[in-house]
């Protein structure tokens, strides 16, 4: 591949300068398809409660990128061989792993599209890619699907200490303001080694992995999960479950094309052609804070609340209680909305509801982080660890929510 000029780089806040590897990187950071990641937030809703939290996927993606070039370095320096196609392809594969998330990314994954995870589109973009570029992608994909021979390669990309969350975790603490989730990337690369073609960190670096994993616990339960900007996300995908359900009762409501067509259409994975992919490559954020701007003066009285509540920040009130939320309390609030709404039971469900959420900051069974002692032998964190305790770390925390209208308590 040919050097492409030396202007064509980024200026991070988090790691500095970011340079475009070669002619390949730098067309895909140039394509339509990738610039659109300049207008889908990288954490939803969160600038309500993090006034910060305006950065994006496509911020994401370099910096993703970008750690996978000090990856790359590190591990040659200490002989791990990887060739320059096996180079392109880990930075292809990281640079495009989040391509296929839409609108305020996590917020709606299944909103406008339901039951396809954005990860299988972020494939179908990389395929269409793949023919623009006669097969330049074909490791990429490989590596992006966990198939490619080398398996620390799939690591780098996707893994309990992978590329990807080694970025948004520094990228979102440093956004937020939330310090706790600053995490020690530079370290954590330095130490990675390749034992039998896995991926491990080296016995010095493990106190960088215990604070990695304590700085994902803390950015869960304070920002990913913070139980202000978890009530505006799921608002939000009321807001569209409402808008799709009037216009399949053949409400004429107001919204960009490709947003039109996502909400009159019901689109599944096998429907996604060249077509439906350029359609669905033109939605983004704008799409949809122009139709809830459009929409909170609507005649549906349900759908317009909902839009200036979203709009103005006066949003449900949420209560996080360790135990499931008893019937008997949502039924007394539901009764409220309905008679104080003037709304039916149905109706009223958009203002009432209850569910749960969880998180895990490492699972023990899927693929390990392994630890590489001084002896040669490599060890599970959890038994290599004298801080770690695997239970509370691998223990899956689960939280129940109640939303309901401030009005109401």
């Amino acid at each position: 591949m040919s050097q492409t000029n030396k202007l064509n780089i980024f200026n991070d806040p988090i790691y500095g300068f970011i340079g475009t590897q070669n002619e390949l990187i730098f067309s895909l950071v140039e394509h339509p398809y990738f610039q659109r990641l300049r207008r889908i937030s990288q954490m939803g809703m969160s600038y309500l409660v993090f006034p910060g939290a305006h950065h994006t996927r496509f911020h994401h993606a370099l910096g993703s990128m970008y750690l996978m070039q000090r990856a790359i370095e590190v591990l040659r320096l200490k002989g791990v061989a990887i060739s320059d196609d096996e180079e392109n392809g880990l930075l292809c594969a990281i640079l495009l792993h989040d391509i296929g998330h839409g609108p305020f990314s996590h917020a709606l994954e299944n909103s406008l599209v339901h039951g396809i995870a954005h990860e299988q589109l972020s494939l179908r973009f990389m395929g269409h890619l793949n023919k623009e570029h006669d097969g330049g992608l074909d490791i990429a994909l490989q590596i992006f699907q966990g198939t490619y021979p080398r398996k620390f390669m799939n690591q780098l990309v996707s893994s309990q200490l992978d590329m990807d969350r080694m970025d948004y975790l520094k990228r979102d603490s440093f956004y937020t303001g939330v310090t706790e989730g600053n995490i020690n990337s530079e370290r954590l690369i330095t130490m990675l080694n390749v034992v039998d073609e896995g991926l491990v960190v080296e016995e010095k670096g493990i106190y960088a992995v215990e604070k990695f994993l304590m700085a994902r616990r803390f950015m869960y339960w304070q920002v990913y999960l913070h139980k202000t900007s978890l009530m505006a996300e799921l608002l939000l995908v009321k807001i569209l479950k409402r808008a799709r359900h009037l216009v399949e009762k053949g409400v004429q409501l107001e919204a960009s094309e490709p947003l039109k067509f996502f909400l009159y259409e019901t689109i599944a994975l096998k429907d996604f052609d060249d077509t439906v992919l350029d359609t669905f490559a033109k939605l983004d954020d704008i799409d949809v804070l122009s139709a809830i701007k459009k929409w909170q003066d609507s005649d549906d009285f349900v759908l317009s609340k909902m839009c200036k509540m979203l709009l103005d920040r006066r949003l449900l009130k949420i209560k996080l209680k360790n135990k499931p939320v008893a019937q008997k309390k949502m039924d007394k609030k539901l009764e409220w909305v309905k008679y104080n709404y003037s709304l039916s039971a149905e109706e009223a469900s958009y203002f009432v509801f209850a569910g749960m959420v969880k998180n895990q900051a490492y699972d023990s069974e899927y693929q390990k982080i392994n630890i590489l002692e001084k002896s040669g032998k490599v060890t599970d964190l959890t038994k290599a660890s004298d801080h770690i305790n695997p239970s509370s770390f691998s223990l899956t925390t689960t939280k129940y929510y109640l939303c309901f209208p401030k009005e109401s308590v």
